[in-house]
């Protein structure tokens, strides 16, 4: 990727000698802190942080300001979100970090997804007669897991900051957010009006995003969060445990319990973040790291990318009808396997070498007809070797050093649950519904699993969640990357290094470029609009089905071009920012 730098000194010399402000010799050449939808990414040196909300972005780039490291910062924007983006943004739900140390060139992975309660039954999500009801995993707290982003983030800056700050100093701007609050923007209004319906059916959701009428805050009003602010403080003042155990805990616990739920306080007290080895692979002479199950993310953007390898991509074109063909023939392959090999695996062997193995996606490969779609029936999961010795937002982090985070967390649905346990400010998650609740039945986002990932105790959920780092064949840093968007997160992340890599798309181009997706199930090509008519006439034609839907995903990248850092982020959500300096 470090050739693209050429080309976007080169638009950047156009776009300023057409911009009259830009040669304003009192401006800075180019902006250090924007917001989305500017075409060229923000260009700094020193450190970057891009979210999907600028105050917590801020925050992270003054942690970088004051000396902190990458994960300093992470940690400070992953409590600031907690607040200022909460329909995503979490405490109360969990997620998955890589940390890329530039000492020693090793990235971590770290798994703070939810877990289930010990007695959670297979059967938690069927109704009398055996079948699956929704309502159990999406709208009660029996979908509600012990959430882990609490522990996740303790555990990354215990183990990786710098040692200048303690958790305490990066907790605190959230706390003063949270306490003080602060006015509501667009992005923020937005959310609320979409959401309104499922905080309204709690008080005490009600009383912190809603006016007394019940309609909800917009633009310009202030939102407050006591208690959440309270609840942050005490993990300020006793760590993980201010969290999972004492009054924050029991708080916790008597909100599920009196919805129906079988969450304990031996729940909460025993849960652990871990640290384990990312997935890594490679394309086209890059070297791809990313997140192991219990996400299926890191597995199938590998997959997918082994098999795209044995095609020419670059001569066909991007957003070509061959390209989008091929592209979404590997996405059918990877999601059938999906269903059949993923699940927890502390519970379930995963055969990640298997299903990651060049030798395995040439086989794969040998199966997708140039010119003509496979109907999904006619697929099935393939064959891997067997196993060896598996609402969301985003934020990535690179520092000074080069030390890099890549990170993604969720409540699952918007505003997770829609419950703030009283007391608390806290939002339940819903994520157990990325259970498989039966063999062959979807979830809320129309994925199908098996018994792979069948609920059970202590069971962590299989994830689409998918932070990404990719690094070129001397092993230094090209990009951090990943994005919200369920199980779409997979394929948007493969055709943004496609991008890069087959295109030479810069990182803003790569972000805002249509967006395609097939899932194998249902057998559906979606398409954003943005792609011209004759290439989808071209697909349909092949024989896909081809449907357009409004514009998916939060892609939140920093790509590193020599001393240059390249934040972009993705013009599809309002309040997106990079900052850095």
């Amino acid at each position: 990727m470090r050739h693209l730098l050429p080309t976007l000194v080169l638009a950047l010399s156009c776009a300023l000698a057409v911009n009259a402000q830009a040669l304003d010799a009192t401006a800075p050449a180019f902006p250090l802190d924007a917001g989305s939808a500017r075409n060229l990414p923000v260009l700094a040196q020193h450190g970057m942080v891009v979210a999907q909300e600028r105050r917590a972005a801020r925050i992270g780039r003054d942690i970088l300001r004051q000396g902190g490291n990458a994960v300093d910062a992470a940690v400070a924007v992953g409590f600031a979100l907690a607040v200022t983006l909460p329909q995503a943004g979490n405490v109360g739900g969990g997620g998955f970090m890589l940390v890329h140390l530039a000492k020693g060139n090793r990235t971590i992975a770290i798994d703070y997804r939810e877990m289930a309660p010990v007695n959670t039954a297979t059967t938690v999500f069927l109704d009398a007669n055996g079948n699956f009801d929704p309502k159990l995993s999406q709208q009660s707290v029996l979908g509600t897991g012990v959430p882990g982003t609490v522990a996740g983030l303790a555990l990354a800056e215990h183990n990786y900051g710098s040692g200048h700050f303690t958790l305490a100093q990066l907790v605190a701007p959230a706390i003063k957010l949270a306490h003080d609050g602060f006015k509501v923007d667009d992005g923020l209004a937005l959310s609320l009006h979409y959401g309104a319906a499922r905080l309204r059916r709690y008080p005490s959701s009600a009383a912190i995003f809603l006016h007394p009428d019940g309609t909800p805050l917009v633009a310009g009003d202030r939102l407050v969060e006591r208690d959440l602010a309270t609840t942050l403080q005490a993990i300020a003042d006793k760590g993980p445990d201010g969290f999972y155990r004492g009054p924050v805990a029991e708080k916790l616990v008597a909100a599920i319990r009196a919805g129906g739920g079988h969450m304990s306080l031996d729940d909460l007290g025993s849960y652990k973040a871990i640290v384990r080895a990312p997935v890594t692979g490679t394309y086209r002479g890059h070297t791809i790291v990313a997140m192991p199950p219990p996400s299926s993310g890191g597995v199938h953007i590998v997959q997918i990318l082994n098999i795209l390898e044995g095609y020419n991509l670059a001569s066909y074109g991007a957003q070509s009808a061959k390209t989008i063909h091929l592209m979404a023939e590997a996405m059918k392959l990877a999601y059938a396997d999906r269903s059949k090999y993923l699940g927890d695996p502390d519970f379930f062997h995963v055969p990640v070498a298997g299903l990651t193995s060049k030798l395995y996606a040439a086989k794969l490969r040998a199966n997708i007809d140039p010119d003509h779609a496979r109907p999904a029936l006619d697929i099935a999961p393939g064959h891997p070797a067997p196993y060896e010795s598996p609402q969301t937002t985003h934020f990535d982090v690179v520092d000074a050093e080069g030390n890099a985070v890549s990170n993604t967390y969720t409540l699952n649905f918007f505003y997770g649950l829609g419950e703030v346990a009283p007391g608390t400010g806290v939002l339940l998650n819903n994520e157990l519904d990325d259970f498989a609740a039966r063999p062959g039945v979807a979830n809320a986002f129309g994925l199908v699993g098996g018994a792979a990932n069948a609920p059970g105790p202590r069971k962590r959920p299989l994830s689409s969640m998918a932070p990404t780092m990719v690094f070129d064949s001397e092993g230094h840093l090209e990009l951090v990357t990943g994005t919200p968007g369920g199980s779409r997160i997979i394929t948007m992340i493969v055709e943004i290094i496609s991008d890069m890599i087959d295109f030479h798309m810069n990182i803003q181009e790569a972000v805002e470029a249509p967006r395609f997706h097939d899932q194998w199930l249902p057998d559906i090509l979606f398409c954003e609009r943005g792609f011209s008519p004759d290439t989808l006439n071209l697909l349909s034609a092949m024989g896909h089905h081809v449907k357009i839907v409004p514009a998916f995903g939060s892609a939140e990248s920093i790509a590193v071009e020599g001393s240059e850092l390249q934040g972009a982020t993705d013009p599809r959500q309002r309040g997106t920012w990079a900052a850095g300096y």
